[in-house]
């Protein structure tokens, strides 16, 4: 899928980078930063054959793999990731020959991978999820008579489509690289073919044409959706230009019988977060929709918007029943039903559909994995039911969905059966039904560091931690439990229940979390319903400085910019936990200007964290500022012979903890 490889990693159906132009390069790994892939693997080929250290050659094999994983050639990108690991020993590389091997279907390699993985790290525990889901796939491909027949498309083109949409006249609306598409004169360098656009498409003929001009531009269109009479659309367009700028955002035209308006975006979007995949409601009452919000539980994450008159409401998140900490997208509404992929939910490999629908209560039921061959171990989005088609007897439903199976996005059609029900096993039937028991398996972990001591270093995964005290508060009640060598608790719950955790152990910072059965999707069809929460402890560090991450300032500015709020917030809440700690707050520049002027800059910056800290109820007397201006480089490297991202590492905002 090389338009969902794309999809993915930056907003995986259009996600546009910003350097989409054909920016000269002279090197790989300038191009691999770029994003421009499909120029990459050329120059870092050539690279590779040329470097003189095996150090050299597992960076470029890295970067190589990578650029195939982008461009969705999983053969190619296994090899590289392999000479990137014999090279360097690089547990990345490792990590990502794991995911791929999931990725290509061949699980058995891919659990010995993650086993072999999990043994280099120091922690099996962090790749059990991933091995016990290569199993679960091996027991879907082993089905003999599966509900679903697929087939490619036959208006499918030799470059991508994808995400289909039905149109007035038997029409569809698809998006495209084809060439004819609106920035055909320049190639797009992610993935070497043309920009996206929408085009109008006759499937039973094939013939395509591309959508109305006012819509497509020489930035990247797509993911379109449509009121029931065709009045409105609303789509994803990902601009290019700057990369400040260069964020995707739903657009709406509005059609007056005879053209579409020039599209506005939706005015509920923040700046700086990526928005996509709009889904209509029958009604025109809801709109669906992935973001990359910092509000979200991680990674994209699907949100509904209401329409109240002619204006859309602040969105809100769905339920964790949908969302995890990966990838949820494309979502597709069917009544009362939801359809949408992610790549977190147990699946084949990469996004794999998913089904989900409201509970009387309101809730969203647990969700359901499509299975293949519908799913497969490439990446499996953007479902769609035909009601006009025709069916045969036990025909549930046909309709189309997209795969990059072959390589690229291609749109496929599906026929769901009914399918003969297993053989029923005589079982004694209790007279009352076993109520169904929830239960909640908790596990206290630790970061694994590249370089143990050094917490600005490389995290390679967690380990469970054992000894660690959990104090556990279920309503007025209180309870506390020691766990194991496995790190783990396991409480039964009750319903209508908030539970909050503080995890705690000598040496190491507490932490919380939080579990609510209020809402609480059911699974009607179970006895036992099993959630997960993971609870980290940051080691204490004393005396050494931990860096800070997205604490920006403006030139020549030290007030605290909104983008840097989060990362104050969470470190306010590490400080409130931990009540007795001191901490010294530190702001380093770079080598550029005077000794005293950076001297004096860098102390008003760390004034004015410790400002902030303060505003959020943090004690001035555990707060102490520290300008360092630019004494204590991170990057040796001589001031004239500095790279930029060299002089981003010496500006830099840290902690210290001074004591306990």
């Amino acid at each position: 899928m090389k338009k969902a490889s794309l999809l993915i990693t930056l907003f995986l159906a259009l996600i546009f980078t910003a350097c989409a132009g054909l920016d000269a390069v002279r090197d790989g790994k300038t191009a691999y930063d770029a994003k421009q892939y499909s120029v990459a693997v050329g120059l870092l080929r050539k690279e590779f054959n040329k470097a003189k250290t095996r150090a050299e050659k597992g960076k470029i094999a890295f970067m190589l793999g990578e650029s195939y994983k982008a461009l969705s050639k999983t053969e190619e990108c296994l090899d590289w990731y392999q000479k990137a690991y014999d090279n360097s020993s690089n547990t990345d590389a490792l990590r990502e020959k794991a995911l791929a091997l999931k990725r290509a279907e061949r699980y058995p390699e891919a659990k010995e991978a993650f086993k072999n993985l999990g043994i280099e790290i120091g922690s099996p525990y962090e790749f059990k999820r991933e091995i016990t889901a290569c199993d679960v796939a091996e027991g879907w491909k082993k089905i003999k008579i599966p509900e679903y027949t697929v087939e490619a498309s036959t208006f499918n083109s030799p470059k991508a489509d994808y995400a289909p949409v039905f149109f007035k006249d038997g029409q569809m609306v698809i998006s495209s690289d084809r060439p004819e598409s609106t920035g055909d004169k320049k190639v797009y360098a992610w993935t070497g073919n043309d920009f996206s656009d929408l085009f109008t498409v006759d499937p039973k003929s094939g013939d395509a044409k591309k959508f109305a001009p006012i819509i497509n531009t020489l930035n990247n269109e797509g993911t379109a959706c449509f009121n029931q009479d065709f009045t409105e659309m609303y789509f994803t367009r990902c601009s290019g230009g700057k990369k400040e700028n260069a964020y995707c955002k739903i657009m709406l035209s509005l059609f007056d019988g005879t053209n579409w308006s020039a599209p506005e975006q939706l005015s509920f979007q923040l700046p700086e977060v990526n928005y996509g995949h709009p889904c209509l409601s029958a009604d025109g009452k809801s709109l669906y929709f992935s973001a990359q919000h910092p509000d979200g539980w991680g990674g994209h994450d699907i949100w509904m918007s209401a329409r109240i008159g002619s204006e859309w409401t602040e969105p809100k998140i769905l339920s964790r029943a949908i969302n995890t900490l990966g990838n949820e997208m494309f979502p597709y509404l069917d009544q009362d039903t939801l359809y949408f992929s992610s790549d977190n939910h147990p699946g084949m490999g990469g996004l794999d559909i998913f089904r989900t629908y409201r509970l009387k209560n309101g809730d969203w039921a647990p969700v359901f994995n499509l299975k293949p061959p519908l799913n497969s171990g490439a990446d499996d989005f953007a479902y769609l039911i035909d009601y006009q088609a025709k069916r045969d007897t036990g025909v549930l439903s046909v309709g189309y969905f997209t795969s990059n199976r072959q390589g690229q996005d291609d749109i496929f059609g599906f026929v769901k059966r009914k399918v003969p029900p297993p053989p029923v096993p005589v079982v004694v039937i209790p007279k009352d039904k076993p109520k169904l028991k929830l239960i909640l398996e908790g596990t206290v972990l630790e970061k694994i560091y590249a370089e143990a001591n050094n917490p600005n270093s490389k995290v390679l995964g967690r380990k469970p931690l054992p000894g660690s005290k959990v104090d556990i508060k279920i309503g007025n009640k209180n309870e506390t439990v020691t766990v194991g060598e496995e790190g783990q608790f396991r409480l039964d719950l009750s319903d209508n229940t908030d539970y909050n955790f503080l995890a705690s152990k000598d040496g190491y910072l507490k932490n919380t979390a939080k579990f609510s059965t209020k809402g609480i999707a059911k699974d009607p069809n179970a006895t036992e319903q099993v959630f997960e929460i993971e609870i980290v402890l940051d080691k204490v560090f004393l005396d050494k400085e931990i860096r800070l991450e997205n604490i920006y300032y403006n030139y020549d500015k030290w007030d605290i910019r909104d983008d840097a709020k989060p990362t104050l917030d969470r470190l306010a809440e590490i400080l409130t936990l931990n009540s007795t700690i001191k901490i010294q707050l530190a702001s380093h520049t770079d080598c550029r200007g005077t000794d005293t002027y950076n001297e004096d800059l860098s102390q008003k910056r760390a004034q004015s964290v410790v400002d902030y800290l303060i505003s959020k109820g943090i004690d001035q007397a555990r707060l102490e500022p520290r300008g360092y201006g630019e004494g204590v480089p991170e990057a040796g490297c001589a001031c004239a012979r500095c790279t930029e991202d060299e002089h981003q590492l010496n500006r830099r905002t840290t902690f210290k903890i001074l004591g306990q």
